[in-house]
């Protein structure tokens, strides 16, 4: 007996008429489209949770880290002809210029920051001072590019400070007001070293939109910083931003490299890793959930299967007494069941692609119907992050929704295969 070559084109002749089969002719239309949409939308509830997700964790990670750096570099240096170690970064800027040219590193700023007590009458708090520039200053997100939230103008920086909206509350200051930064390390005398006290006008009060940061932070021009905590001609650090924060773990190293052998760093995860463990366990558990979600809309191709190698046992006993081999009955259903598949997982990518990239029609709808607006839900509590699309996500779930629905359709085909004809033709 001659041999056909596996997926023969009758094979998939048989497998579309048997696909397009209504229930009179035996078929189980209804069972293929109640499988399909299936299908379809626990792919579309993947691919559109997951880019939600992915669009959450990146309004997260930019809230926390939008005032922060990404990777913050020290040195470390022996003093000359003692062993104190000292940790100033003396050629700042070069340095500085080095790590700007890494790909991928968006900006390197020199700061020197120091803890110190801000006063303006009965009002104390105690705050961190950044020493910076007022260009580098200009480049950091959630201070200098939130024009709603803020105060004031960086225009005028570099002749006073700027304060976060929490420490302008604690003291009761705004713009134009002048307050007291006391500095426990101050003016070195005989006797010792005796605070320094010095009145700076506050010329901007920024709201990034953390505690953490406007409760707690003061921005001062870095050369008046150098002046007054005795930081004369050195930083403390060099603040990186990354173009891609994720990307920590790649930049690092080279990071390192352009730093020299003494350089020491710090980056985000590290010091976040709490939070960064909590999202990545957040995030397996969405994609392990949602993946059930596929798994229970493929066991409808499994019951459609059962139903169609049921009513089409006459037609397999008609077809191997005419001579088709176990195989290729094996492989007609399994192209039915993995049409059914392969079709509700395109569809289901392409719903949930066109809901990602139309998330703000879709929260306008919410306005409309809620009434209360976006914003009146955010302040209740409710979240609307963007919707961020990866291939990677893309890639994982239609490889999952292919890989289960392909092989769950073997057991039903291989049941057809292996009909006895004889069995099949007995009552016909």
């Amino acid at each position: 007996m001659a041999t056909t070559a596996p997926f023969a084109r009758f094979e998939w002749m048989i497998a579309w008429r048997y696909i397009r089969a209504k229930r009179a002719e035996g078929g189980v239309s209804v069972m293929t489209w109640i499988s399909l949409i299936g299908i379809t939308l626990a792919v579309f509830a993947l691919i559109a949770t997951l880019a939600l997700r992915t669009g959450f964790r990146a309004q997260f990670i930019d809230t926390m880290l939008g005032a922060n750096a990404h990777v913050t570099v020290y040195q470390q240096n022996t003093v000359a002809g003692t062993d104190i170690v000292s940790y100033l970064i003396v050629d700042y800027d070069q340095l500085a210029g080095r790590i700007a040219e890494v790909p991928g590193v968006l900006r390197a700023a020199p700061l020197v920051r120091a803890q110190v007590m801000a006063n303006r009458g009965n009002g104390n708090a105690g705050v961190e001072v950044f020493g910076i520039s007022a260009d580098d200053l200009n480049e950091i997100p959630l201070v200098a590019q939130r024009p709603d939230e803020a105060r004031g103008t960086l225009d005028r920086f570099d002749e006073g400070i700027a304060i976060g909206w929490g420490v302008a509350q604690e003291l009761g200051v705004t713009v134009g007001d002048r307050i007291r930064i006391i500095s426990p390390n101050g003016v070195r005398t005989a006797m010792g070293t005796s605070p320094r006290t010095g009145a700076f006008e506050v010329v901007y009060i920024f709201r990034a939109g953390l505690d953490l940061i406007d409760r707690t932070r003061i921005y001062m021009p870095l050369d008046e910083a150098q002046l007054f905590f005795n930081r004369d001609g050195v930083a403390d650090e060099i603040e990186v931003s990354l173009e891609t924060p994720d990307a920590v773990d790649e930049i690092g190293p080279q990071i390192a490299a352009a730093a020299g052998e003494n350089a020491l760093l710090s980056d985000w995860k590290s010091r976040l890793s709490g939070f960064n463990n909590a999202l990545n366990m957040q995030d397996n558990f969405i994609f392990i959930l949602l993946s059930l979600l596929v798994l229970i809309a493929t066991l409808n191709i499994v019951s459609g299967l059962v139903m169609l190698v049921k009513n089409k046992g006459r037609d397999i006993g008609i077809l191997r007494t005419m001579g088709l081999t176990e195989g290729s009955i094996l492989r007609v259903f399994f192209i039915v069941g993995a049409s059914i598949g392969t079709i509700g997982t395109l569809c289901g990518v392409l719903l949930g692609v066109v809901f990602s990239l139309n998330i703000a029609h879709v929260y306008a709808l919410v306005d409309q119907v809620s009434g209360n607006g976006v914003s009146g839900l955010e302040a209740q509590g409710f979240f609307f992050p963007d919707a961020i699309l990866e291939w990677g996500d893309m890639v994982a779930t239609i490889a999952l929704s292919l890989a289960l629905s392909w092989v769950i359709t073997i057991f039903p085909a291989r049941r057809a295969a292996r009909m006895n004809p004889v069995e099949a033709l007995r009552y016909e």
